[in-house]
């Protein structure tokens, strides 16, 4: 009888240290619903997508980042570790990543950042475009983004999404 319960102890530890487990790997990941068309085609309006929260992107992933307002972003930045209520009731967009720190700035992409003083791209700076250039808000008109700024990256799509004609939701890194 010992034996048995020590084995059904051993497998109720196991079985929470799993669930713990599995709250911490999630707890990182946020899915969030594409609204607009500027990530056409790899991802459109409707299209859900799985974001991992946090690490530093990479020139050519796709990152969810807080939109500006009037020249600037609202409130304070956002902190990976954050809970779910610090993140709700901001603006997100959905963008690739062109540039990231001490790479040469892309001024062929844009007015705003043809005029940036600097020849590599600051520390703590991002530049951000849209896939659907005629419709996109992004580093164009905007300049860098703050990294401080970015929810995080995003892993792929997830089923269930607004299908388009064309066939599934496409990859986030070509």
């Amino acid at each position: 009888m010992t034996a048995r319960i020590a084995r059904v102890a051993l497998g109720c530890l196991a079985a929470g240290g799993l669930a713990a487990a599995l709250v911490g790997l999630t707890r990182g990941l946020v899915v969030v619903t594409v609204r607009g068309t500027s990530m056409w085609p790899a991802f459109g309006d409707g299209d859900r997508v799985l974001v991992r929260r946090g690490p530093h992107p990479s020139v050519g992933q796709v990152v969810v980042a807080e939109r500006p307002v009037a020249g600037g972003w609202p409130g304070q930045p956002v902190r990976t570790e954050a809970g779910a209520d610090a993140v709700r009731g901001r603006e997100w967009l959905i963008k690739r990543v062109a540039a990231v720190p001490g790479d040469p700035v892309p001024r062929d992409r844009g007015r705003s950042l043809a005029g940036v003083p600097e020849d590599r791209v600051p520390p703590g700076k991002l530049v951000l475009l849209g896939d659907n250039r005629k419709v996109s808000f992004d580093s164009r008109e905007v300049g860098y983004f703050p990294a401080d700024r970015v929810l995080g990256r995003v892993l792929f799509g997830l089923v269930g999404g607004a299908r388009r004609p064309d066939g599934p939701i496409g990859p986030a890194v070509p």
